[in-house]
């Protein structure tokens, strides 16, 4: 029996070890203060800005610890599950869901980018990445923006690889 076991029983979904981190980094692009005190725009495209930026700001995170490097690829395909099915909600119908998935990868490859040398301590890039990554109303605070996403990325900075995983962010 124990043969047949291991040739068909389902192997676990080595996501759902992140899914903690994925609702946290979900939980933090949500706060009001980003959309009440620093202006981004409250809409699906304003709240897919902060996701991205949030998560960009945890890859690079992992980026630097090697051992979670893995585990940021199922971080990243909880992202593309995610967006799938939003993308799903709002009525996107099953022959164009895969392009415009497509899309959001792409885009989230290209922030990442951005992110990954602002959150390295180039205050400057930083700020042109949420300029050109945020939707932002009128009158938002891109300074502010960019200062708490630092913020945020000193307390993953702060954060052991095993509270990180666990969605654990420190304060």
């Amino acid at each position: 029996m124990t043969l047949l076991h291991r040739l068909f029983a389902r192997k676990p979904d080595e996501r759902e070890d992140l899914r903690p981190l994925w609702q946290a980094i979900v939980d933090e692009a949500r706060r009001p203060v980003w959309y009440a005190e620093f202006g981004v725009e409250d809409s699906v495209p304003g709240r897919f800005d902060m996701v991205t930026a949030v998560l960009a700001a945890v890859l690079v995170r992992m980026e630097a610890a090697p051992p979670l490097l893995r585990s940021s690829v199922y971080l990243t395909e909880l992202f593309v599950h995610d967006m799938d099915g939003q993308l799903r909600e709002l009525g996107v119908g099953d022959p164009v869901v895969g392009k415009h998935v497509g899309k959001l990868v792409g885009s989230m490859g290209g922030r990442l980018s951005a992110y990954r040398a602002g959150l390295a301590g180039d205050e400057t890039a930083l700020q042109d990445a949420v300029q050109r990554n945020l939707t932002v109303r009128e009158g938002g605070d891109v300074a502010a923006v960019a200062g708490c996403l630092r913020d945020f990325a000193g307390r993953l900075a702060r954060t052991s690889d095993d509270e990180l995983v666990a969605g654990k962010i420190a304060r």
